[in-house]
Parts: structure tokens; sequence; C-alpha cells
């Protein structure tokens, strides 16, 4: 089932997750609707605040749904360590529309569990290292605007203020 995806300045998106503590069959279903609705909004990441459910879960699939071996689950993720930068071009299904570069980690590792609670490890990469970084704020309630330079942001707010003013946003 394709989900909503809210957009800014919904409060849920600047809440932090709460962590999962139930690994039912609920939660597959619902992390199952999450891949399907990030492939029809075409991203490569999706977490659940952006989907108004205040929880510390985010799927990511770089191939998009090419190649079903790629689709990753975190849940209740968090970074253990960053080396490097890398400031490259974000976007964001929760803010249509707006681009930007951002400064995040060149390589990331993680620590998580998958849908069944199992926990592992992991270390990512370029965009990989970016997508987990991005998805892992979403679960804390930051978002990427708050991470553009104060020109930018304020720039892509008035953006979005136009836009909501018009009745696109």
């Amino acid at each position: 089932m394709i989900l909503k995806v809210v957009k800014y300045p919904e409060p849920v998106l600047s809440q932090p997750g709460e962590p999962v503590t139930e690994f039912d069959k609920e939660l597959r279903k619902f992390v199952a609707d999450m891949f399907e609705t990030m492939y029809a909004e075409q991203g490569i990441g999706l977490a659940a605040p952006q989907v108004a459910v205040p929880k510390r879960i985010t799927v990511v699939d770089l191939s998009m749904g090419k190649k079903p071996e790629d689709r990753l689950v975190l849940i209740n993720p968090e970074i253990i360590e960053r080396d490097g930068k890398q400031y490259e071009e974000e976007g964001c299904l929760s803010f249509p529309d707006i681009r930007e570069k951002i400064q995040r980690a060149f390589k990331v590792s993680i620590r998580a569990q998958d849908e069944y609670g199992k926990w592992f490890e992991m270390d990512a990469e370029e965009l990989l290292s970016r997508a987990f970084q991005h998805e892992i704020d979403h679960l804390d309630g930051v978002l990427f605007i708050t991470r553009m330079s104060p020109l930018k942001r304020d720039l892509n707010l008035r953006k979005i203020r136009k836009m909501q003013r018009e009745g696109t946003w």
C-alpha cells in the first residue's frame, strides 16, 4: 500500500522518532509499504516520520527497486563512526523540488536492527553513506534544510512559502 509522504513543515518531521520494540508481522507489513511508497516517489530512502509515523524505521535502496538484494531496512539505527567529508547535492521526498549541496561524512559505520529485531553493523561510503546520514537525521528530527548554508536555507524557505501561497506545496 502506498502511504502519503508528508511535506515540511509537518510537525512529525521535526520530532525524534520513538524506538521500535515490537518486531512483528505488522512491522514487516509497514516496512513493505514503506518500500512501495519510496519506489512510487522515486526515492532512494524513506524514514517513517516522512509517512507520519514517529518511529525509528527507515528503508534505503540505491537501486530504486531494480536489485532486490540492495534493499536495506534500518530499525533503531545509530551512526557509530564517521570519517572524511563529501559535499554533494541532496533532495528529500518531504521537500519536493528542492535540491542543494550538503556536507556529510564520506564514510559511516552504523548499527541497526532488521525487521526481525536482529542487530547488525555495516559500513557505507559515498552515496550510501549520504543516504544513511540523511535518513537517520529524519529519525532524529533533523531536516536536511537545517544542514544548508543560512543563505540557501533562507532562499528555500521563501520558495516554500511562495508555493504554499500559490497552493502548489
